[in-house]
């Protein structure tokens, strides 16, 4: 076991699967000499060379539009797009090509292309550098959605991702790239969970908290807290928001009977909506409150300066939960049921 940051885990997850398989190659603006904005890629280039570790324009979609094509031809490209809101250009590339060709070609045509897309907010950047853009995603058939929260989860993941047949959209929070964990990198991939599998980071028996990413730090902070008033909250680190587990989601909620799910996108048509409904139609005769969201904010990405109030914390995450348990609110002391 290693003691790594998150953003080194990746860094070895990519290491790895190169060494292991030439057909592996690496695609980016200023991944190569600079190593990336977020320096993930640092030194894979001077190891592998220039035509593994691939310096591109700032073409986005012709990015996408290569990477499709060296799918097409046997590699697994792993795709760096360099900001989160830098995606949509190569959106067109993604939806209509990278999700849709295995189906389109009835099998004949496999799509191993790996997108990694430094994700979400919290480091006070600028505008299209803090968005949450995995509904998009999600709601195209076609492709894997997995989102990690910590350094161990981040290599095995992608690892696993690369080795995938199946095009994989690999969300990697900014915010953790320096939050360090134990990392086990003589793990057999095939041997750990895969990774469409959820985790319970923290069991617990009053209520259900289902969350991916980031938010699944805060959410282990509030199930903390909670406890110091007697509350009992599981957490429930998604990994995959599609597909979902959601074998293990139900067998938490029909423990608990009461959900809340939290993430940094946007509330309306997000995953969390996918979530409740989804939680409402398997388990309705278990839930003994109606599920709660706890999101962003249904505005543009703020400036940094109010981030901290768009971004879901541990109080709102205590208040929704109070909600659930027909607690009276933290705020105004009467119970909002």
């Amino acid at each position: 076991m290693a003691q790594l940051t998150m953003a080194k885990s990746i860094n070895e997850a990519l290491r790895r699967a190169m060494a292991d398989d030439p057909k592996v190659l690496l695609m980016g603006e200023d991944i190569g000499k600079l190593g990336g904005v977020f320096r993930i890629t640092d030194g894979l280039q001077s190891e592998f060379g220039a035509q593994r570790v691939i310096d591109t324009p700032l073409a986005e979609s012709g990015i996408m539009g290569t990477a499709v094509g060296l799918a097409f031809r046997g590699y697994r490209p792993v795709v760096e797009i360099q900001f989160d809101g830098f995606v949509y250009p190569a959106f067109d590339q993604i939806v209509c090509q990278v999700a849709k060709l295995h189906y389109r070609t009835r099998g004949n045509v496999k799509m191993p292309l790996t997108i990694r897309i430094p994700w979400a907010g919290g480091v006070g950047a600028a505008e299209h550098h803090s968005e949450s853009p995995e509904a998009y995603f999600v709601h195209t058939s076609g492709l894997r959605v997995v989102a990690v929260s910590n350094p161990q989860d981040a290599y095995v993941m992608l690892r696993q991702a690369i080795a995938s047949d199946d095009p994989v959209v690999y969300f990697e929070p900014k915010r953790l790239y320096h939050a360090k964990g134990e990392v086990d990198l003589g793990v057999d991939i095939a041997d750990a969970p895969p990774m469409g599998l959820a985790r319970v980071a923290r069991e617990g028996s009053d209520v259900t908290l289902l969350t991916y990413g980031a938010q699944v730090a805060t959410a282990l902070d509030a199930a903390t807290a909670a406890e110091d008033d007697g509350i009992s909250i599981e957490v429930i680190d998604l990994r995959s928001i599609s597909p979902v587990d959601y074998r293990t989601v139900t067998a938490s909620v029909r423990k608990t009977g009461r959900v809340v799910v939290t993430h940094e996108a946007a509330r309306e048509a997000g995953v969390g909506a996918e979530l409740v409904a989804s939680v409402t139609e398997r388990c309705f005769h278990h839930l003994e409150a109606p599920p709660e969201r706890v999101t962003g904010h249904d505005i543009p990405y703020p400036p940094a300066k109010l981030e901290k109030h768009h971004v879901p914390d541990l109080d709102r995450i205590l208040d929704a939960v109070d909600r659930v348990l027909d607690r009276p609110n933290s705020l105004t002391g009467v119970s909002e049921r």
